[in-house]
């Protein structure tokens, strides 16, 4: 077998966030640099903003119920024209 063939493991790696959070890990570098940690993450930290998606349904609705009352006083708007089929 190759010798020297996989990186060197260091047990003690930092962590730094761009938070200011640090802590130490295992892992192939000796320092890592992150943008988002479990300390400054939204959803970790419970101020993540969720979307009120009950009144897009409510809107949806609202606009294909118009839309086919639409359509079937569109149908009956229409005069009834018979087409004539011409033969020769």
């Amino acid at each position: 077998m190759k010798k020297d063939t996989h990186p060197t493991y260091h047990t003690n790696a930092k962590v730094v966030c761009a938070c200011g959070n640090a802590f130490n890990t295992g892992s192939t570098e000796k320092e890592i640099r992150t943008e988002i940690c479990a300390e400054c993450h939204p959803f970790y930290t419970g101020k993540q903003n969720l979307i009120d998606t009950a009144g897009r349904v409510e809107r949806f609705k609202a606009m294909a119920k118009k839309t086919s009352q639409a359509k079937a006083q569109a149908k009956y708007d229409r005069p009834n024209k018979k087409i004539k089929i011409q033969t020769f």
